[in-house]
């Protein structure tokens, strides 16, 4: 697979493209993407998430504001994202800003879960130390039953993020390591694009 010489208007088209090929690959983990941020001393921390959406406003994820990963963007809402799909060679680089998504959109996202997802979303100070396993359960067993034939609201610390890109990198891996490099930046309101050497 090569990419080839089209000019493309914006990223989006050839991102749904790669990502629906990707998904027919996948059709569980196709929409994991790594995503890494900086804390206050300057310590870069990367971990997976699943991307939940995505149009031209943006990528949307969703975890607890109250995390690390929550924290670190909130001190420094620049992030970068990764999406490796190893069926087809190939690698999309997001880098951006990002914002939180309206209450609504989150709202509306939480009930489409599992209630024991949203359960588990109550349950969980998200990267704070813990006993041991054994206490997670009894936490987690806790909130079940307090929540027993209630409707489950989103707690006010857990909803998404929308990723604002302002640089988008497709990469194609090929023989000889002569790899395609394809680069949408923003400029001003408009993507330009070119190549760049592997």
């Amino acid at each position: 697979m090569e990419l080839n010489n089209k000019q493309y208007k914006e990223p989006l088209e050839l991102f749904t493209l790669w990502f629906d090929q990707a998904k027919t690959d996948d059709p569980d983990y196709h929409h994991g993407m790594s995503i890494a941020t900086v804390n206050a001393k300057q310590e870069p921390s990367v971990r997976v998430v699943f991307l939940k959406e995505y149009d031209e406003q943006g990528f949307v994820f969703y975890t607890n504001y109250n995390s690390n990963k929550g924290n670190d963007l909130a001190n420094n809402p620049n992030i970068c994202a990764n999406f490796w799909w190893k069926t087809r060679q190939r690698q999309v680089r997001i880098s951006g800003v990002v914002s939180k998504v309206p209450n609504e959109q989150s709202d509306q996202y939480f009930h489409s879960r599992p209630r024991g997802s949203q359960l588990a979303a109550i349950c969980s100070k998200q990267s704070q130390a813990i006993s041991s396993f054994n206490q997670l359960k009894e936490n987690y067993e806790k909130i079940v039953d307090e929540h027993k034939n209630k409707t489950i609201d989103r707690p006010a610390h857990w909803g998404g993020y929308r990723i604002k890109a302002n640089r988008i990198e497709f990469w194609q891996g090929l023989e000889h390591r002569l790899h395609h490099r394809l680069v949408f930046e923003m400029n001003g309101s408009d993507w330009h694009q070119h190549v760049i050497q592997p």
